[in-house]
């Protein structure tokens, strides 16, 4: 029998899984597991660092990504709220966001994917407290607060005392972060920007980012937070930058901010890059944050209306009872394509593992098991999502949708499905259950996208094939308007000439 090398072979995810029915119950499991516990909302991070084996000791799973209520924005006056379930694709999708936050907007889009973003949380990604963690630097550049809660009480720290080392941070095994607040920018005398160097447009961490937050008296600078990325064991500030800004306006301070910040860096080599080159582009980016910041065009390159794929019943949690799994015997009930179907063996899987292996389906294909892939996209209660990523747990009570469910009963191909045949989009097909998924999403959402749309909607799905052109044709074939297959009238040259004219301006 064929047998994986040690290397190959993911660690088990805990047998135990409970997804509670309150917050107050979830605090109740942390205070009586302590550190034998993790607590998943998003589980982007958590579900690759379980399955590497970099948590052990960890028995318990406590899922809290479907309790209701818990997802939300506030803002109350000049203060923004984030509660613990609000994920980057929340952010996006939030208005005042592009102007009270923009940079933590700026950064939540820089974060993989639509169906990484759809499970992903703000909190998820402090909590990890990595130094290429984009939406970190954000929040340090906009002075936030972190609030947590245990059975012992509540307390608030600010995000900078929050970190205390590499992935260290001040939270204790029991307590779960309730909410991240920030005052809110005004977009004139104090604004902020976001920018990032990753080895790709999309799925890219970060080589350097920085975010910028500038308060200006008259034109010049009062006040300057410059926080970095990628540059040191936890995202650094540059107090210098503020001191030597102070009372210039940015334009003539922006080549100090600059030597500022260079200097406050201490990179290391690895995989993204030397120490030489971060040293570099760090003085890059913060000079293209300060000009952002001095032309007044820090949001100019937001895309309109970037896709979600998700629909609207999706984006708002129902909620539903607890669900308590205890070994493999457990049975989870589920409805999957419109049928409602029952099996054991989820409390130590993946959804992607457990739809394959017990439920037979095995359209969701697994290229990466890392979220980078795409392969294994499926839509889980209206919601786009990698299920490589998702603890199988997290179907009981859903309904999911796999690339089995697209075509109609009677057997005929999705418009997209059958745009794919006519474009010749599917080639070996190993990554096509994936961008139908996305594109059926993308088509549900948007009736007609643009070049941008398409592009920022397929970019969590990767093909070794086709070279993308004929797969975006198949998405504008497949768009309401377009009639028949436009095999004849969008070329790929076409297609790519459209996506680059939009990519300009």
């Amino acid at each position: 029998m064929f047998q994986l090398h040690p290397v190959q072979r993911a660690a088990p995810l805990p047998t135990r899984y409970v997804a509670p029915g309150s917050l107050s119950e979830a605090v109740d499991l942390l205070s009586s597991h302590g550190a034998a516990a993790r607590l998943i909302a998003g589980g982007t991070d958590l579900m690759l660092e379980l399955s590497r084996g970099a948590r052990p000791g960890v028995e318990l799973l406590i899922d809290i990504s479907a309790l209701p209520g818990l997802d939300r924005i506030s803002y109350d006056n000049s203060t923004v709220s984030l509660a613990p379930l609000v994920t980057h694709a929340d952010v996006i999708e939030s208005a005042p966001m592009l102007t009270a936050g923009l940079p933590l907007a700026q950064a939540c889009l820089e974060v993989g994917s639509p169906p990484l973003r759809n499970r992903a949380t703000v909190v998820g990604n402090i909590v990890t407290a990595s130094p290429a963690n984009d939406t970190i630097s954000a929040l340090v550049a906009l002075g936030a607060h972190v609030t947590m809660l245990s059975a012992r009480g509540e307390r608030t720290v600010s995000i900078a005392e929050f970190f205390t080392g590499f992935r260290q941070t001040v939270l204790e095994p029991d307590e779960i972060v309730t909410a991240v607040t920030f005052e809110a920018l005004d977009g004139a005398h104090r604004s902020g920007v976001f920018v990032k160097l990753g080895l790709r447009r999309a799925q890219a961490i970060s080589v350097v980012h920085a975010a910028l937050v500038a308060e200006l008296r008259d034109g010049a600078v009062a006040d300057l937070e410059v926080a970095l990325g990628s540059v040191a064991a936890t995202i650094i500030t540059v107090p210098e930058a503020a001191e030597l800004a102070r009372g210039r306006e940015l334009t003539e301070a922006a080549a100090d901010i600059v030597t500022a910040a260079r200097r406050a860096a201490t990179p290391i080599d690895d995989i993204r890059g030397s120490a030489e080159y971060r040293s570099h582009a760090v003085g890059v980016v913060v000079d293209r944050a300060v000009a952002a910041l001095a032309s007044g065009t820090a949001a100019e390159r937001w895309p309109h209306e970037p896709p979600r794929l998700a629909s609207a019943a999706g984006r708002d949690r129902a909620g539903s009872a607890s669900t308590v799994l205890d070994g493999s015997g457990d049975v989870v009930t589920t409805t999957v394509n419109g049928e409602q179907r029952s099996a054991a063996n989820a409390s130590s899987k993946t959804l992607m593992d457990w739809l394959r292996d017990d439920l037979g389906l095995t359209g969701t294909k697994e290229g990466c098991a890392e979220g980078e892939c795409g392969a294994c996209t499926v839509h889980l209660d209206g919601v786009t999502v990698f299920s490589c990523l998702v603890p199988a747990g997290r179907a009981d009570g859903a309904t999911i949708i796999t690339v089995e469910g697209v075509a109609s009963p009677e057997g005929e191909l999705h418009p997209f499905q059958q745009a794919m045949v006519e474009t010749g989009g599917a080639q070996c097909g190993f990554c096509t259950p994936g961008f139908v998924m996305s594109a059926v999403a993308l088509l549900d959402e948007i009736a007609e996208p643009t070049a941008e749309q398409i592009t920022i909607g397929l970019s969590g799905n990767l093909c070794r094939c086709t070279g993308y052109c004929s797969i975006i044709e198949a998405v504008q074939a497949a768009s309401v308007g377009t009639g028949a297959v436009r095999t004849a009238s969008v070329g790929t040259a076409a297609v790519k000439e459209a996506a680059d004219k939009e990519a300009a301006s």
